[in-house]
């Protein structure tokens, strides 16, 4: 899944939770206080169902979901196959 499939997703699941002309794709959701822990969890469900793969204990780190650029390279690295 490339770039041009993933963002309007990510657009769209943010833009529920915060007001999508307010978000640039490196703006630090959390820092911001746009968004809550709430939030977070949602996140991580809406990314494992939208993309098919399973957000393991060891991927929940902040730097992969801070901004909408994080989350895209966090899902990219996640569909890239090893070797």
């Amino acid at each position: 899944m490339n770039k041009e499939n993933i963002i309007p997703k990510l657009n769209q699941f943010v833009g529920q939770y915060v007001n999508i002309n307010e978000i640039t794709p490196d703006l630090d959701l959390f820092a911001s206080g746009r968004v809550n822990s709430l939030f977070a969890m949602q996140l991580v469900l809406f990314v494992e169902k939208e993309f098919g793969f399973k957000v393991e204990n060891e991927d929940l780190d902040y730097e992969n979901f801070k901004s909408i650029d994080a989350i895209l390279g966090f899902v990219q690295r996640k569909l890239t196959p090893v070797g």
